[in-house]
């Protein structure tokens, strides 16, 4: 069941990857993502109250969540962090390339995790396994090849540097869950830290504002999008399935990391259709190979 839950949040990835793209055209990154975790908060505020007030509002089901202490609170909290650094980084950084080549960039995430579920949680590959990781190394290799047909030279590219960085981050934050998850209830984790950035994004925006730290004319000014909801919709609904697929005990984080980056197969097509990108053939050979990969670690996990 974890593997199909795993294959559920990657294709709503892939959906919230475009629809996070469309609002950040022309607009301000930092009041997007402030938007998005506020409506991301109201989602899931039923589930918030519900565990403060014990109104039994969910009882019965997967979404009943018991009080817990300062202890699990301050893992959340930390996950709020790690997931809002990932977040900051990746929308700078996807507004200054195409999300044929972001999104890809982003894929190669699991390969990291990989390495650190190996050296952390003892986790082993098979041999199929194997091959799907390699896979996605080459991938990325020849992604880089496609960029600079486009100018996008991977090296001195600052879009580049903070999708990469955001994608590190992002690593981070998988292993992360993997070791709260053995604890914490998934629908706890989710709703609370979702609470927890919009409180810290709101913090980072005023200080930002009162104290004028950011350059004049160094950024678009904010305009609504109706893109912006779907952020917080499609993200939401990708991370309860994650956070499911990880609560079982039978669960592999490199796997599931991996399989959640096949998100950019969806990335990929809407980009072709709906910005019109360029240079498709080249980056659709890239994301064959990402979905073969995603595939054979499918295949080796039966």
């Amino acid at each position: 069941m974890w593997i199909i839950l795993a294959f559920v949040s990657a294709s709503l990835l892939g959906l919230y990857d475009v629809a996070k793209k469309q609002a950040l055209k022309a607009n301000a990154v930092l009041e997007v993502l402030l938007l998005n975790t506020l409506f991301s908060t109201i989602l899931f505020s039923p589930i918030i109250i519900n565990s403060l007030l014990d109104l039994g509002w969910f009882e019965g089901t997967r979404f009943a969540v018991s009080a817990a202490d300062l202890e699990a609170h301050k893992a959340v909290f930390i996950k709020a962090v790690l997931v809002l650094t990932s977040w900051i980084l990746g929308y700078f950084g996807l507004k200054e390339l195409p999300i044929t080549i972001a999104a890809p960039i982003n894929a190669t995430r699991p390969v990291m995790t990989l390495v650190g579920a190996m050296l952390i949680f003892g986790e082993r590959l098979n041999l199929t396994q194997w091959v799907g990781v390699s896979l996605a190394l080459v991938s990325l290799f020849l992604l880089s090849r496609s960029g600079k047909q486009e100018g996008i030279d991977f090296r001195h590219n600052r879009g580049v540097l903070l999708v990469g960085l955001a994608a590190i981050t992002g690593a981070c934050c998988g292993l992360y869950d993997r070791h709260i998850m053995h604890t914490l209830e998934p629908m706890f984790v989710q709703s609370w830290y979702t609470l927890y950035q919009a409180i810290l994004m709101a913090i980072t925006v005023a200080i930002l504002t009162i104290f004028k730290l950011r350059k004049e004319g160094s950024g678009d000014s904010f305009h609504w999008s109706w893109a912006i909801p779907l952020i917080s919709l499609f993200l939401s609904a990708a991370d309860v399935a994650y956070l499911f697929a990880l609560s079982d005990s039978e669960a592999m984080i490199s796997v599931v990391s991996m399989i959640r980056r096949s998100s950019v197969l969806v990335s990929f097509c809407c980009g072709a259709i709906l910005f019109r990108e360029r240079n498709l053939k080249a980056k659709a050979f890239d994301l064959l190979l990402i979905f073969i990969g995603a595939l054979l670690l499918y295949i080796g996990t039966k």
